[in-house]
């Protein structure tokens, strides 16, 4: 029989190496799942619960390696309900969050799929849920949060402009002076806030509250008396008399480290990653 010899060309090695650089970076992100799957796994055993996460962080996930930013959209919804729908009526469902916000649709239908569930359901915070976050934070029986977290208002934004802003400045003109695109916006507008309050109030109303608590409180999220991005800390929260806890476990804090942002961008913070030792313990006698 013929004796054939194959040798490896340039060319070979050099789409060999293709190959490989190609399947690192999937390796490495089933590596990263895996992690958080185990971590999650590690909280559900010690709480008894199912663990749901919504975390928006850049993660380069396109073919260029261009990261993306995230927010609530419906995506997210659809997978939330599902991981509800799994969970059976008893069990407790603990939601991780970590968003801008985003679509009010997907959040709302968050919020009321959470409320719906028999069984408690705690939303921790770690480090910030604003907007939409916080409406969905507002379903749960309990917040736990860093205690340097924040939640933010829930005032309807249109176009990138705060709905009550836009009412007010078309009220603040006479009508004649006033454009139809403007007094369109200004309707629009005008029922985007009207609908946030309803929708709080209900979320409110759900969770037990009296109806004149839950109006004054729907009021102050969700028509403009603070900025959009105006940060809400946990002494705010408790005067507006929600039930919030800073005892979040340590395994929440690990799983985050596992979000972190892509490595093809430059930090601007840095530190040495360990915990260090109060500093009467650290010296030698």
């Amino acid at each position: 029989m013929p004796n054939y010899h194959y040798t490896f060309s340039i060319f070979d090695l050099f789409w060999l190496f293709l190959i490989i650089v190609s399947l690192v970076p999937l390796m490495k992100q089933k590596m990263l799942e895996s992690a958080r799957f185990r971590m999650m796994r590690k909280i559900e055993q010690k709480r008894g619960s199912r663990v749901i996460t919504m975390i928006h962080r850049q993660e380069s996930r396109s073919i260029l390696g261009i990261p993306i930013m995230k927010f609530i959209d419906m995506e997210d919804s659809e997978k939330i309900l599902r991981a509800i729908r799994m969970t059976p009526k008893e069990t407790p469902i603990d939601l991780i969050i970590h968003t801008p916000g985003g679509l009010v649709l997907a959040a709302n239908q968050i919020a009321h799929a959470l409320l719906n569930h028999p069984a408690k359901v705690t939303v921790f915070v770690p480090h910030f849920a604003m907007s939409g976050g916080t409406l969905i934070a507002l379903a749960a029986d309990e917040i736990i949060m860093d205690e340097n977290a924040v939640l933010g208002p829930v005032d309807p934004q249109l176009g990138g402009l705060p709905a009550a802003s836009i009412v007010k400045a078309a009220s603040e003109k006479p009508l004649e002076k006033v454009e139809d695109n403007t007094l369109i916006l200004a309707d629009v507008a005008k029922k985007a806030l009207d609908q946030m309050r309803n929708t709080v109030k209900d979320i409110l109303l759900a969770k037990g509250w009296s109806e004149e608590k839950a109006l004054k409180v729907a009021e102050i999220l969700s028509q403009g008396k603070w900025t959009h991005d105006y940060p809400l800390m946990k002494r705010d929260l408790e005067a507006l008399g929600l039930n919030v806890s800073t005892a979040v476990p340590k395994e929440v804090y690990a799983l985050m480290d596992l979000y972190e942002q892509p490595m093809n961008l430059q930090s601007s913070v840095q530190y040495i990653p360990v915990p260090y030792k109060p500093a009467k313990e650290s010296r030698k006698d």
